[in-house]
């Protein structure tokens, strides 16, 4: 565990009640004058004993306007006795508590228009937001006014408005409650009809067209700045350029330079550490060149799992090579001791943002030498006058590589292989430098997002360190957050404490059924341990059990059992990460297809019928979802392989079905411990290693020959 930089110089010495929690962003405000009070029992009987308002600080640990809003007022004696005294006062990370991140970000973005973090809620006793904001400075600036100020005439107008902040309080509540509900019209017949008229390529296509006009041809990406990823998105495009989809040789064009523009683009740019691999969250600017420095989890899973696919796809190496760097930054700088990931580095050292990674030409050449370093000042942008805060240079490659291979006329292999040697020295001397805190908690939901990322690495390379690092991940969350059917959130330490000693709280969400019966299957199409299909089917149907909404389909972000909130939220949208909904109907059409049992299908088909309206009028907050109607619709093969004997799953024939880009198949290897039907007498013949493709349910002849594989998948 690496030691946390105490990011609060002037603050009293006396803990706050956040001094034992496990979350590193609140153990960053233990040190507050505050009197902080984590989410739970105590803090709300005590804002209904004293009839105060509540003050609700949502945040996380990598979040640099957090830190900034912190320092100014948080850690303010003065702020702080107006907090204690006129508030009960309620610290939550937004990353354990996402079920009130989203329901308290919808009540913000009503109030105010945008959203972010920090974020500041003000609550009746009874939860219900009244007013709020995200980042609000010590003093009135730019328009924005001084916290203090809120402070007070927040307190002000509960005492002198009470019935009206009430009144106001409860209709909001009402309209969130509103905001959940997606069911159209009951009738049968227009529902009937309704799953006809979207449950169609025309719904891709619609939404395809509308990701392309917001598609920045000059730079990549979609908008303008800030701008992220959207890693759904360039995913939906890939699979419209798949050999085996029915669009048009026009739009496969048209998909394809959305993903080869935008990977590129990316991957040369400040949002991708060069030296380091990894990506930052965002880029500030159209260019990708200045990054918001934080590194998330679930940002360099998502990317690592499109720059493979892309690299699938089309056999650019470049982009295999940039998910390589990913993952080797995940093991090297994100793994645990026993094998789970921690959830993200911060954007600030010393008080800076991004002053960890940011160099001066002379500094280059200080560990280069004159002579290589001005050499890779040229291949990486750094100047004199530098391109960031005190003239200061991020690092992004000047020109494509290929460009640069021609410039300096050394081989495309030999640049690298420079570029790699000049790469390890100056890591070697960043790593002296100090080191942005890591927010060392364990999240059930991103710590499955990247097991997926470390097999779809395993399958494009046969690299066995990278199953290795998906099954340790896999188990420790085996071991530690699974209590019979049930999955827990999160993992995490409280201060001083050894890995031995991690607590495990919080019930799990959506998101943590859905994205790690997700990483199950994708295990299962690489090793033939059955524990990963029977644990991902027996948490499917606790997903359906404690997540089904019987009464308007679909399914709740929250389980029935947990604790009653102002609103029970849904996950409808893409974000940064996947919606829960997306990724639970793509795990039940994969098991429809390995199960095939009907309400799997039923539960798939319920939840097109209720998004289908949304999905081409809001691709990018639907793509996920539109890929998993991609599958849906265009039927991919079951694939069942039987390893010979003395295989453990290396093997010629495995990895030939893994290394062509065909996302709509579904892989599975054959146990004889396996409970599930589709692969019982799915045996390996004359002790070789055989493969039985099969379509709905109908099986080709078994193929226990490379040569015939390979014939067999070559249309795919």
């Amino acid at each position: 565990m690496t030691k946390k930089q105490d990011n609060s110089p002037n603050v009293k010495s006396v803990p706050n009640r956040l001094a034992n929690e496990t979350s590193t962003y609140l153990q960053q405000h233990c040190q507050n004058p505050v009197d902080w009070y984590p989410w739970g029992e105590e803090a709300l009987k005590l804002a209904k004993q004293e009839n105060k308002p509540i003050l609700l600080s949502i945040g996380y640990a990598a979040c640099h306007w957090c830190h900034v809003m912190a320092h100014e007022s948080f850690e303010d004696q003065e702020t702080a006795d107006l907090m204690n005294e006129l508030f009960v006062n309620i610290k939550v990370d937004r990353e354990e508590r996402t079920d009130l991140d989203e329901i308290y970000m919808k009540a913000i973005q009503l109030m105010t228009g945008h959203g972010g973090w920090p974020m500041t809620v003000f609550l009746t006793p009874d939860c219900q937001p009244f007013f709020g904001g995200t980042y609000f400075p010590v003093n009135d600036h730019h328009g924005l006014p001084g916290f203090k100020k809120v402070l007070k005439n927040v307190a002000a107008a509960w005492k002198t408005s009470n019935a009206q902040i009430l009144d106001s309080a409860s209709e909001l509540a009402n309209h969130l409650k509103l905001m959940e509900r997606i069911k159209s019209d009951k009738s049968d017949d227009n529902e009937k009809t309704g799953f006809a008229a979207v449950v169609n390529t025309n719904t891709i296509n619609a939404a395809l067209e509308k990701i392309q006009r917001n598609f920045d041809r000059d730079h990549g990406g979609f908008g303008g700045a800030p701008k992220f990823p959207h890693s759904m998105s360039l995913d939906l495009a890939m699979r419209a350029c798949a050999k085996s989809s029915t669009f048009s040789d026009s739009r496969k064009e048209e998909c394809l330079d959305v993903v080869q523009i935008t990977l590129d683009k990316m991957a040369y740019g400040g949002i991708y550490d060069q030296i380091g691999g990894g990506f930052a969250r965002y880029s500030v600017d159209r260019h990708w060149l200045v990054p918001h420095f934080e590194k998330m989890l679930y940002d360099n899973a998502l990317l690592a799992k499109t720059y493979i696919d892309g690299y699938l796809l089309t056999g650019r190496e470049y982009w295999l090579r940039v998910a390589e760097g990913i993952l080797n930054f995940v093991s090297r700088e994100l793994t645990t001791n026993q094998g789970a990931f921690y959830s993200s580095l911060d954007a600030d050292s010393e008080g800076e943002e991004g002053k960890f990674y940011v160099w001066r030409p002379e500094q280059i050449t200080a560990v280069l030498g004159e002579e290589e370093g001005t050499w890779f000042n040229q291949v990486f942008g750094v100047s004199e006058r530098g391109n960031f805060e005190h003239k200061t240079s991020i690092l992004h490659l000047s020109k494509s590589p290929e460009e640069l291979s021609r410039q300096f006329t050394t081989p495309l292999d030999k640049l690298w292989q420079r570029i790699e040697s000049a790469s390890a020295k100056l890591m070697a001397e960043r790593a002296q430098r100090i080191r942005p805190t890591r927010d060392e908690k364990v999240l059930t939901s991103w710590n499955s997002l990247m097991i997926t990322a470390f097999i779809k690495g395993y399958k494009a390379t046969a690299k066995p360190e990278y199953l290795q690092a998906a099954l340790k991940a896999a188990n420790f969350i085996l071991d530690n957050l699974k209590v019979d059917d049930r999955l827990m959130r999160v993992w995490g330490m409280p201060v001083n404490a050894t890995d031995s000693q991690g607590i495990v709280k919080l019930q799990g969400c959506l998101d943590d059924y859905a994205y790690f019966i997700e990483a199950l299957l994708n295990l299962a199409s690489v090793d033939g341990d059955a524990k990963w299909l029977n644990t991902a089917e027996q948490l499917a149907q606790s997903m359906i059990k404690y997540f089904r909404d019987e009464e308007e389909g679909g399914l709740f972000f929250t389980a029935c059992d947990h604790e009653e909130l102002v609103v029970r939220p849904r996950s409808h949208y893409d974000g940064s990460v996947p919606s829960g909904t997306s990724v639970a109907t793509n795990v039940l059409l994969k098991l429809y297809k390995l199960t095939g049992k009907a309400e799997y299908l039923t539960l798939v088909e319920e939840i097109f019928g209720l998004y289908g309206p949304h999905l081409s009028r809001m691709p990018d907050q639907f793509a996920n979802l539109l890929s998993c109607l991609d599958m849906y619709l265009f039927n991919g093969p079951e694939v069942a392989i039987a390893l010979a004997p003395n295989q453990d799953g290396q093997g010629e024939m495995l990895f030939a079905l893994h290394q062509k880009y065909y996302p709509n198949k579904v892989v599975a290897v054959a146990s004889a411990k396996a409970e599930l039907e589709f692969l019982k007498d799915k045996t390996a013949i004359d002790q070789k290693t055989t493969v039985y493709i099969c379509q709905n349910f109908t099986c080709e002849k078994p193929v226990n020959s490379l040569a015939d594989l390979k014939t067999k998948i070559s249309g795919w």
